[in-house]
Protein backbone atom coordinates (compact mmCIF):
# COMPACT_ATOMS: atom_id res chain seq x y z
CA UNK A 1 0.00 0.00 0.00
CA UNK A 2 2.27 2.71 -1.18
CA UNK A 3 1.36 6.14 -3.24
CA UNK A 4 2.63 9.89 -3.94
CA UNK A 5 -0.52 11.08 -2.09
CA UNK A 6 -0.23 8.67 1.04
CA UNK A 7 0.95 10.03 4.24
CA UNK A 8 3.73 8.15 6.09
CA UNK A 9 2.50 6.61 9.00
CA UNK A 10 3.19 3.90 12.20
CA UNK A 11 1.54 0.58 13.82
CA UNK A 12 1.19 0.24 17.61
CA UNK A 13 0.66 -2.85 18.62
CA UNK A 14 0.50 -4.66 22.66
CA UNK A 15 0.59 -8.09 22.11
CA UNK A 16 -0.26 -10.02 25.95
CA UNK A 17 -2.66 -12.89 27.36
CA UNK A 18 -5.97 -11.19 25.93
CA UNK A 19 -4.99 -10.72 22.00
CA UNK A 20 -3.73 -8.06 20.14
CA UNK A 21 -4.28 -3.96 19.77
CA UNK A 22 -3.52 -1.98 16.78
CA UNK A 23 -3.55 1.31 16.65
CA UNK A 24 -2.90 2.99 13.16
CA UNK A 25 -2.12 6.78 12.68
CA UNK A 26 0.09 9.75 11.42
CA UNK A 27 2.69 11.81 13.89
CA UNK A 28 0.79 14.93 12.32
CA UNK A 29 -3.01 13.56 12.81
CA UNK A 30 -2.58 11.19 15.72
CA UNK A 31 -4.05 7.75 15.99
CA UNK A 32 -6.60 7.50 13.58
CA UNK A 33 -7.70 3.74 13.42
CA UNK A 34 -8.43 1.05 16.27
CA UNK A 35 -8.51 -2.35 16.25
CA UNK A 36 -8.27 -5.95 18.35
CA UNK A 37 -8.36 -9.82 18.20
CA UNK A 38 -9.08 -11.87 20.98
CA UNK A 39 -6.79 -14.75 19.98
CA UNK A 40 -3.22 -14.45 21.94
CA UNK A 41 -0.69 -14.71 20.19
CA UNK A 42 1.14 -18.92 20.30
CA UNK A 43 4.43 -19.70 21.84
CA UNK A 44 6.45 -22.58 21.15
CA UNK A 45 10.15 -23.86 20.93
CA UNK A 46 11.63 -20.56 19.94
CA UNK A 47 9.33 -18.44 21.97
CA UNK A 48 7.08 -16.01 20.39
CA UNK A 49 6.17 -17.16 17.36
CA UNK A 50 6.42 -14.73 14.85
CA UNK A 51 4.45 -16.72 11.54
CA UNK A 52 1.46 -16.47 14.27
CA UNK A 53 1.50 -12.94 14.90
CA UNK A 54 1.51 -12.23 11.44
CA UNK A 55 -1.23 -14.11 10.64
CA UNK A 56 -2.97 -12.46 13.38
CA UNK A 57 -1.90 -8.88 12.46
CA UNK A 58 -2.12 -8.73 8.57
CA UNK A 59 -6.48 -8.54 8.80
CA UNK A 60 -6.60 -6.15 11.46
CA UNK A 61 -3.78 -3.98 9.46
CA UNK A 62 -6.05 -4.75 6.56
CA UNK A 63 -8.73 -3.57 8.69
CA UNK A 64 -7.13 -0.35 9.89
CA UNK A 65 -6.10 0.68 6.40
CA UNK A 66 -9.74 0.95 5.10
CA UNK A 67 -10.58 3.16 8.19
CA UNK A 68 -7.48 5.05 8.34
CA UNK A 69 -7.41 5.69 4.64
CA UNK A 70 -4.12 7.08 2.74
CA UNK A 71 -1.40 5.69 5.21
CA UNK A 72 1.86 4.67 4.17
CA UNK A 73 3.58 2.76 6.94
CA UNK A 74 6.80 3.69 7.68
CA UNK A 75 7.49 2.76 11.83
CA UNK A 76 6.04 -0.22 13.65
CA UNK A 77 6.28 -0.59 17.47
CA UNK A 78 5.51 -3.63 18.96
CA UNK A 79 5.00 -4.29 22.74
CA UNK A 80 4.80 -7.97 23.88
CA UNK A 81 4.15 -10.15 26.81
CA UNK A 82 7.40 -12.63 27.26
CA UNK A 83 9.58 -10.49 24.37
CA UNK A 84 12.65 -10.31 27.24
CA UNK A 85 12.70 -13.96 27.93
CA UNK A 86 10.59 -15.43 24.83
CA UNK A 87 11.41 -12.92 21.79
CA UNK A 88 14.30 -14.44 19.97
CA UNK A 89 12.50 -15.85 17.16
CA UNK A 90 10.34 -12.60 16.98
CA UNK A 91 13.28 -10.30 16.69
CA UNK A 92 15.22 -12.50 14.23
CA UNK A 93 11.95 -12.40 11.63
CA UNK A 94 9.45 -10.04 12.61
CA UNK A 95 11.21 -6.55 11.40
CA UNK A 96 11.51 -8.65 7.67
CA UNK A 97 8.10 -9.98 7.57
CA UNK A 98 6.79 -6.30 8.19
CA UNK A 99 9.14 -4.83 5.44
CA UNK A 100 7.96 -7.87 3.14
CA UNK A 101 4.26 -7.15 3.81
CA UNK A 102 4.09 -3.48 4.15
CA UNK A 103 7.12 -1.80 3.47
CA UNK A 104 7.81 -0.71 6.71
CA UNK A 105 11.35 0.71 7.43
CA UNK A 106 11.50 1.19 11.29
CA UNK A 107 10.85 -1.60 14.01
CA UNK A 108 11.07 -1.25 17.84
CA UNK A 109 10.14 -4.24 19.55
CA UNK A 110 9.60 -3.97 23.09
CA UNK A 111 8.70 -5.89 25.91
CA UNK A 112 5.45 -4.83 27.84
CA UNK A 113 6.63 -3.97 30.71
CA UNK A 114 8.96 -1.29 28.73
CA UNK A 115 5.52 0.03 26.89
CA UNK A 116 3.72 -0.33 30.17
CA UNK A 117 6.45 2.31 31.48
CA UNK A 118 6.16 4.85 28.51
CA UNK A 119 2.68 4.61 28.29
CA UNK A 120 2.53 5.69 32.38
CA UNK A 121 5.96 8.06 32.36
CA UNK A 122 6.85 9.13 28.46
CA UNK A 123 10.62 9.57 27.82
CA UNK A 124 11.50 10.56 31.85
CA UNK A 125 13.39 9.32 34.10
CA UNK A 126 11.85 7.21 36.91
CA UNK A 127 9.95 3.64 37.80
CA UNK A 128 6.93 1.59 36.85
CA UNK A 129 5.13 -0.93 38.59
CA UNK A 130 3.30 -2.71 36.15
CA UNK A 131 0.97 -5.00 38.26
CA UNK A 132 -2.08 -7.57 37.19
CA UNK A 133 -1.53 -11.37 37.35
CA UNK A 134 1.91 -11.02 37.56
CA UNK A 135 4.21 -8.13 38.41
CA UNK A 136 7.32 -6.33 37.31
CA UNK A 137 9.23 -3.26 37.82
CA UNK A 138 10.76 -1.06 35.71
CA UNK A 139 13.22 2.25 35.78
CA UNK A 140 15.28 4.14 33.62
CA UNK A 141 17.63 7.32 33.83
CA UNK A 142 17.19 7.45 30.18
CA UNK A 143 20.84 5.41 29.33
CA UNK A 144 19.78 2.24 29.99
CA UNK A 145 16.99 -0.13 31.08
CA UNK A 146 16.50 -1.95 34.93
CA UNK A 147 13.66 -4.28 35.78
CA UNK A 148 12.94 -6.42 38.69
CA UNK A 149 10.96 -9.15 39.50
CA UNK A 150 8.32 -10.74 36.71
CA UNK A 151 10.07 -13.94 36.99
CA UNK A 152 6.47 -15.79 37.46
CA UNK A 153 4.17 -16.59 40.08
CA UNK A 154 6.60 -19.59 41.30
CA UNK A 155 9.56 -17.75 41.34
CA UNK A 156 8.08 -14.28 42.26
CA UNK A 157 6.08 -11.95 41.10
CA UNK A 158 5.86 -11.04 44.36
CA UNK A 159 2.89 -8.84 45.64
CA UNK A 160 1.07 -9.68 42.34
CA UNK A 161 -2.58 -10.45 42.12
CA UNK A 162 -1.34 -13.90 41.81
CA UNK A 163 0.60 -13.58 45.35
CA UNK A 164 -2.26 -11.96 46.81
CA UNK A 165 -5.21 -14.51 45.83
CA UNK A 166 -2.52 -17.34 46.83
CA UNK A 167 -1.78 -15.81 50.69
CA UNK A 168 -5.29 -15.20 51.09
CA UNK A 169 -6.31 -18.73 50.19
CA UNK A 170 -3.37 -20.29 52.33
CA UNK A 171 -5.22 -18.18 55.04
CA UNK A 172 -8.40 -19.83 54.27
CA UNK A 173 -6.40 -23.44 54.59
CA UNK A 174 -4.76 -22.50 57.82
CA UNK A 175 -8.13 -21.46 59.14
CA UNK A 176 -9.82 -24.97 57.73
CA UNK A 177 -7.03 -26.46 59.42
CA UNK A 178 -7.32 -24.81 62.85
CA UNK A 179 -3.42 -23.34 62.33
CA UNK A 180 -2.24 -20.19 63.57
CA UNK A 181 -2.42 -17.63 61.06
CA UNK A 182 -5.96 -18.19 59.68
CA UNK A 183 -8.59 -15.90 58.66
CA UNK A 184 -12.75 -17.08 59.43
CA UNK A 185 -13.69 -14.12 56.77
CA UNK A 186 -10.87 -15.52 54.17
CA UNK A 187 -12.52 -19.25 54.69
CA UNK A 188 -15.73 -18.10 53.95
CA UNK A 189 -14.77 -16.03 50.83
CA UNK A 190 -12.33 -18.96 49.67
CA UNK A 191 -15.61 -21.26 50.15
CA UNK A 192 -18.34 -19.03 48.54
CA UNK A 193 -15.83 -18.66 45.50
CA UNK A 194 -14.15 -21.59 44.79
CA UNK A 195 -16.78 -24.60 47.56
CA UNK A 196 -15.22 -26.18 50.12
CA UNK A 197 -11.86 -25.27 50.14
CA UNK A 198 -10.51 -29.17 50.80
CA UNK A 199 -10.85 -30.23 47.08
CA UNK A 200 -8.69 -26.79 46.00
CA UNK A 201 -5.52 -28.63 45.20
CA UNK A 202 -7.57 -30.91 42.96
CA UNK A 203 -9.01 -28.24 41.58
CA UNK A 204 -6.06 -26.23 40.75
CA UNK A 205 -2.98 -27.97 40.45
CA UNK A 206 -3.95 -29.25 37.48
CA UNK A 207 -5.21 -25.91 35.90
CA UNK A 208 -2.48 -24.46 33.04
CA UNK A 209 -4.24 -20.94 34.04
CA UNK A 210 -3.51 -20.97 37.83
CA UNK A 211 -1.79 -17.91 37.98
CA UNK A 212 -5.07 -16.12 36.60
CA UNK A 213 -6.99 -18.38 39.36
CA UNK A 214 -4.86 -17.09 42.53
CA UNK A 215 -5.29 -13.54 41.05
CA UNK A 216 -9.07 -13.98 41.07
CA UNK A 217 -9.07 -14.10 44.35
CA UNK A 218 -7.29 -11.21 45.06
CA UNK A 219 -10.49 -8.91 45.31
CA UNK A 220 -12.04 -11.08 47.77
CA UNK A 221 -9.11 -10.39 49.87
CA UNK A 222 -9.00 -6.31 49.51
CA UNK A 223 -13.08 -6.59 49.98
CA UNK A 224 -11.74 -8.50 53.68
CA UNK A 225 -9.25 -6.29 54.22
CA UNK A 226 -10.99 -3.46 56.30
CA UNK A 227 -11.94 -5.89 59.09
CA UNK A 228 -9.48 -8.97 59.09
CA UNK A 229 -6.47 -7.92 60.56
CA UNK A 230 -4.93 -11.27 58.39
CA UNK A 231 -6.37 -9.52 54.95
CA UNK A 232 -4.78 -6.44 55.48
CA UNK A 233 -1.50 -7.96 56.16
CA UNK A 234 -1.26 -9.58 53.15
CA UNK A 235 -1.89 -6.16 50.84
CA UNK A 236 0.60 -4.66 53.39
CA UNK A 237 3.24 -6.88 52.43
CA UNK A 238 2.57 -6.98 48.78
CA UNK A 239 2.92 -3.37 49.02
CA UNK A 240 6.28 -3.96 50.55
CA UNK A 241 7.66 -6.13 47.96
CA UNK A 242 6.36 -3.63 44.87
CA UNK A 243 8.22 -1.24 46.92
CA UNK A 244 10.93 -2.78 46.90
CA UNK A 245 11.07 -3.74 43.35
CA UNK A 246 10.20 -0.19 42.41
CA UNK A 247 13.51 0.92 45.06
CA UNK A 248 15.67 -1.78 43.18
CA UNK A 249 15.12 -0.13 39.30
CA UNK A 250 14.81 3.66 40.08
CA UNK A 251 17.37 6.02 39.11
CA UNK A 252 19.64 7.27 42.43
CA UNK A 253 19.47 10.95 40.86
CA UNK A 254 17.08 14.10 40.83
CA UNK A 255 13.93 13.49 41.72
CA UNK A 256 12.49 10.60 39.55
CA UNK A 257 8.81 9.88 38.78
CA UNK A 258 7.02 6.77 40.41
CA UNK A 259 3.99 5.65 39.06
CA UNK A 260 1.60 2.45 38.88
CA UNK A 261 -0.45 0.31 36.04
CA UNK A 262 -2.17 -2.37 35.95
CA UNK A 263 -5.29 -4.08 36.65
CA UNK A 264 -4.04 -5.17 40.32
CA UNK A 265 -4.33 -1.31 41.44
CA UNK A 266 -8.21 -1.54 40.76
CA UNK A 267 -7.89 -3.22 44.61
CA UNK A 268 -8.21 0.33 45.51
CA UNK A 269 -7.12 1.72 48.77
CA UNK A 270 -6.61 -1.13 50.70
CA UNK A 271 -3.59 -1.75 48.81
CA UNK A 272 -2.86 1.76 47.81
CA UNK A 273 -2.45 2.39 51.04
CA UNK A 274 0.34 0.73 52.45
CA UNK A 275 1.79 1.02 48.68
CA UNK A 276 2.36 4.98 49.33
CA UNK A 277 3.56 4.34 52.54
CA UNK A 278 6.37 2.08 51.38
CA UNK A 279 6.94 3.92 48.41
CA UNK A 280 7.80 7.35 50.49
CA UNK A 281 9.86 5.11 53.11
CA UNK A 282 11.92 3.74 50.64
CA UNK A 283 11.41 6.33 47.88
CA UNK A 284 11.40 9.77 49.06
CA UNK A 285 13.28 11.40 46.79
CA UNK A 286 11.15 10.54 44.06
CA UNK A 287 7.22 12.00 43.08
CA UNK A 288 4.36 9.73 42.63
CA UNK A 289 2.18 10.70 39.59
CA UNK A 290 -0.55 8.96 38.36
CA UNK A 291 -0.56 6.83 35.04
CA UNK A 292 -0.76 8.75 32.05
CA UNK A 293 -1.71 5.88 30.07
CA UNK A 294 -1.69 2.26 29.20
CA UNK A 295 0.90 -0.29 27.59
CA UNK A 296 -1.20 0.25 24.15
CA UNK A 297 -0.82 4.31 24.83
CA UNK A 298 2.93 3.39 25.37
CA UNK A 299 3.29 1.47 21.82
CA UNK A 300 1.70 4.71 20.11
CA UNK A 301 4.22 6.92 22.00
CA UNK A 302 7.34 4.94 20.66
CA UNK A 303 5.73 4.62 17.05
CA UNK A 304 4.92 7.82 16.86
CA UNK A 305 8.31 8.95 17.55
CA UNK A 306 10.05 6.36 15.77
CA UNK A 307 7.91 7.42 12.22
CA UNK A 308 9.47 10.60 13.27
CA UNK A 309 13.33 9.85 13.62
CA UNK A 310 12.67 11.40 17.23
CA UNK A 311 12.93 8.57 19.53
CA UNK A 312 15.40 9.14 22.55
CA UNK A 313 14.68 5.98 24.34
CA UNK A 314 17.75 3.95 25.28
CA UNK A 315 18.31 0.79 23.21
CA UNK A 316 18.64 -3.05 24.92
CA UNK A 317 18.94 -6.11 23.15
CA UNK A 318 15.94 -7.70 25.05
CA UNK A 319 13.46 -4.69 26.19
CA UNK A 320 13.72 -2.55 23.25
CA UNK A 321 15.38 -3.37 20.36
CA UNK A 322 14.89 -1.01 17.60
CA UNK A 323 15.78 -2.03 13.71
CA UNK A 324 15.75 0.21 10.76
CA UNK A 325 15.97 -0.40 6.67
CA UNK A 326 17.31 1.89 4.16
CA UNK A 327 15.07 3.10 1.52
CA UNK A 328 11.61 2.83 1.61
Amino acid sequence: MTGASEDPGFLAVDSGGSGLRAVMGTAERGPLARRASAEPVRTGDRGIDPGHFMTQLVPLVRALFAEAGAVRLTAVAVGAAGLASLGDGLRAELPGALAREWGVRRVALAADAVTAYVGALGPRPGAVIAGGTGLIAVGTDLTGWRRADGWGHLLGDCGSGAWIGRAGLEAALRAHDGREGGSAPLLACAEEVFGPVAGLPGALYPRPDRPAVLASFAPSVAACADEDPVAAGILREAARHMAGSAAAVCPSGGEPRVAVTGGLFKLGDPLLGPLDEELTRLLPRARRVPAEGDPLHGSVRIATELSTGSLTLPGDETMLAVTTRSGD
